[in-house]
This record gives C-alpha cells, sequence and structure tokens, in this order.
C-alpha cells in the first residue's frame, strides 16, 4: 500500500478541504490560474524587441496665489507724538 492508492489521495484531499474551507481552494486556484496566464502572456511579449520610445516631457503646471495683505487702518496720515 503507497501513497498511489485512491483512498489515501481522497482522505488528504478531504483533510485540506476541511482545514481551507472549498471557497478558499476555488480562489487559490482561480489566483493560480492568473498567475500561470500572465507568466505566459509576458514570455510571449519579451520575445518581441522593444521599440525604442521616448517618454513625454511632462508639463507641471504652477498657480501663483495672491497674498492677502492686511486690512489698513482707517487713517492714513502719520501719527503725531504729542509734547507735553
Amino acid at each position: 500500500m503507497g501513497l498511489g492508492s485512491g483512498w489515501h489521495w481522497l482522505l488528504i484531499l478531504l483533510v485540506f478541504v476541511l482545514l481551507f474551507g472549498a471557497g478558499k481552494i476555488s480562489g487559490l486556484m482561480g489566483d493560480l490560474a492568473k498567475g500561470i496566464k500572465s507568466f505566459k502572456k509576458e514570455m510571449a511579449e519579451g520575445d518581441e524587441k522593444p521599440e525604442a520610445v521616448e517618454p513625454e516631457a511632462k508639463i507641471i503646471e504652477h498657480k501663483v496665489e495672491k497674498r492677502q495683505e492686511p486690512p489698513k487702518s482707517a487713517s492714513k496720515a502719520p501719527r503725531s507724538r504729542k509734547s507735553g
């Protein structure tokens, strides 16, 4: 009796499902499939020689905000000193 028999694999699968839950297993398999597809796509694109593309210049806009000046006093005449 080696590990090749079907009953052993069924028992291992049952323990695995009980530990992790069926929903988590299907999510893991979906993520694994996405990873494999992405890897194959990158390998296929990696064979092609990329063309030399110059990056576009970035334009930075700068707004100048007006500073608010403090309110001026009502009388514009200079104050005189009282001699006394």
